[in-house]
């Protein structure tokens, strides 16, 4: 085996640019190559490949990793912990934007700076103030030390030079080998090239059944994103302008002044990331602080954060820069309060104007000895901002409450129709679309029937069967869209409609039509529907042209004695361009087994006949496909 006398001597000829003699050459690679091969044997190793596995190897047969993947595991130390010994919340966010930001820079292959951080809402909360008898351990208390936190990051989506990175964290009790998840957050990056310019990503291809789910959604969490201003704006037009203070028995209100928190940070360059920008996981870190401190003094006991409303970030700031952070409770309900954080930056000179560089709303309770939420003290607002800020609190914490309600209705549960209203349309726009994409991505579709053009799959999963006809059609994408997410239309080829209603344009994109039908239903009445239809167009090259439908409540259609009210799951059209003048068009209808009686027969399915229907459908658009002016 080759001595490291030999080798120091090769590299140190080599440096000083001698010519190495070819015997003592000679003598090295042999000696290299005795290293790594059985005694004897002079052949230099071949090159494997590609997925060839290593000789003597374990066999390694798991589906290959996302290349954007990072795992980070941290062993929570006494330095990462709060007066009470448990995990802080700062800490965590500064290693979930650690490893977020590591996961976009393996795609982009350049900086990347944090855009923003969607809502975070703590399944198992990590700062929890239990108190448990001596030598006990509540399963539900928060993480502590000696435990450990294992984050996994990935990007979902890139768009032009953004992209989504999903999150996931979880603990670890090594010595119970108990898992739990504590949450699961959204991240926004942007891809920084020289002189801080803006990079063309490249576009980013899923490969797993999730990864394709995660990939689809993610352009419907972005534009949830862009409109969340305009919703809350919309929320605030329609609700009374007079500020309207709660009422307990025996509370007397707070002023909110006494709840204000202001604390400078002078940035020094261990705050500062690989980019020499203030970190984006300390600027977050220090805005939870000052909120806690003012969650505080409403309540005069430890608070527990249990969610981050987004954290937007305007702007940079750099080592030197000294941060303002401001924090005030905009409003304390029964068993939560939210308060308001801002960041602000400036240089030495105090006379420059400061820099906006961060925002953030947070949801604070407080537990009692069981773990209940305490009664928390009524909020008095300042009159002017203070009221202003007041009244948004309530509107963000009833568009909460809405899309909590929303996302977390199970499929399987009656009725299925979600009621409709202003502060909830974007979120139940979200989960219609989301719900329809998570059906095309599934891979288990398997084929049914064949006929001519048209082919029928099913998918059978857990309660739910599913349906997916599709067919290619000698018609532009944008033209197939046009006409087949206008359901006013649909009795045209579609038998079993009888009328359908637009009764809302909610916005260009959504729309709330009350349909009937033709088919009797088992009371021998015809069947009536409230179908919310949203509508997408491709967010990027490949994605499809989407209309979802779902039921939907409204108050000014309730269900009449004439007809029974019918419900449709989850379905819709997704239109793929083949060509200039081809598309592919599939229809998806997802049935619970109390659905599956109508099936067959209901205005949310195709008729019995799925093919004949289908084929009805390809007529219809060659028929309209010319048309210059399409009714939306």
């Amino acid at each position: 085996m080759l001595s490291f006398f030999w080798l120091r001597c090769l590299l140190k000829m080599v440096k000083e640019n001698i010519v190495v003699p070819e015997e003592i050459l000679s003598f090295c690679c042999n000696g290299l190559q005795s290293s790594h091969h059985p005694q004897g044997s002079t052949s230099p190793p071949r090159a494997r490949e590609p997925g060839e596995e290593v000789p003597g190897a374990m066999a390694n047969h798991s589906p290959a990793r996302n290349p954007t993947e990072v795992q980070m595991s941290q062993l929570v130390l006494p330095c990462h912990t709060n007066h009470r010994g448990e995990l802080s919340t700062g800490q965590l966010l500064k290693w979930i934007d650690t490893a977020a930001c590591l996961s976009a820079e393996r795609h982009a292959g350049c900086p990347c700076v944090t855009a923003s951080m969607d809502d975070i809402y703590f399944e198992h909360t990590i700062s929890q103030q239990y108190i448990n008898p001596p030598g006990q351990r509540d399963g539900k208390s928060g993480v502590c030390v000696g435990q450990v936190v294992n984050i996994k990051a990935k990007v979902n989506r890139a768009f032009n030079s953004s992209m989504e990175v999903g999150i996931q964290v979880s603990y670890e009790d090594l010595c119970s080998g108990k898992h739990c998840s504590i949450c699961k957050a959204y991240a926004t990056f942007v891809a920084q090239g020289p002189a801080g310019c803006k990079v063309k990503l490249k576009p980013l291809t899923p490969q797993t059944e999730e990864e394709k789910i995660e990939h689809s959604i993610a352009a419907e969490r972005r534009r949830m994103r862009l409109v969340h201003k305009d919703t809350l704006k919309d929320l605030l037009t329609s609700s009374p302008s007079e500020t309207e203070l709660e009422t307990r028995d025996g509370s007397v209100a707070v002023p909110a002044e006494k709840t204000r928190v202001e604390s400078v940070e002078l940035v020094l360059p261990p705050h500062a990331n690989h980019q020499g920008n203030t970190f984006g996981g300390q600027i977050m870190a220090w805005m939870e602080n000052v909120a806690t401190i003012a969650a505080s003094r409403l309540c005069h006991a430890h608070p527990t954060l249990r969610a981050i409303e987004m954290f937007h970030f305007r702007g940079p700031s750099q080592v030197g820069d000294r941060l303002v952070l401001k924090a005030i409770v905009n409003n304390s309900f029964k068993n939560s309060m939210e308060v308001g954080v801002c960041a602000e930056a400036y240089g030495q000179e105090m006379s420059v104007s400061r820099r906006h560089i961060n925002s953030a709303f947070m949801t604070f309770v407080v537990l009692d000895e069981e773990g209940r939420p305490r009664t928390l003290p009524m909020v008095a607002p300042e009159p002017g901002d203070g009221e202003r800020r007041y009244r948004e609190a309530s509107a963000r914490k009833k568009i909460r409450l809405d899309r909590k309600y929303v996302v977390s209705c199970k499929q399987t549960e009656v009725p299925l129709s979600v009621p409709w209203d202003q502060s909830n349309k974007v979120y139940l726009s979200y989960n219609n679309v989301s719900a329809l994409k998570t059906l095309v991505a599934k891979a288990n579709w398997a084929l049914a029937r064949e006929k001519e053009k048209v082919r029928m799959y099913t998918l059978e999963e857990d309660k739910f069967l599913s349906f997916r006809i599709e067919m290619s059609v000698c018609i532009t994408s944008s033209r197939a869209f046009a006409l087949l997410s206008d359901l006013r239309r649909r009795h045209e080829w579609d038998r079993h409609y009888a009328s359908a209603e637009l009764v809302q344009q909610v916005d260009d994109d959504d729309m709330i039509y009350h349909v009937v039908s033709q088919t009797l239903s088992h009371e021998n009445k015809p069947q009536d529907f409230v179908i919310l239809a949203s509508r997408r167009k491709p967010c990027s090259k490949g994605d499809p042209y989407v209309v979802a439908f779902r039921s939907v409540t409204l108050p000014t259609h309730p269900a009449s004695a004439g007809f029974t009210r019918g419900e449709t799951l989850c379905s819709g059209f997704c239109i793929w361009p083949e060509s200039e003048e081809m598309s592919k068009v599939a229809y998806y209808n997802q049935a619970t087994p109390g659905y599956l009686n109508y099936v067959t027969t209901n205005v949310a399915g195709l008729s019995s006949n799925f093919c004949a229907t289908f084929e009805a459908c390809e007529k219809f658009l060659l028929k309209n496909k010319e048309d210059l002016i399409v009714r939306l």
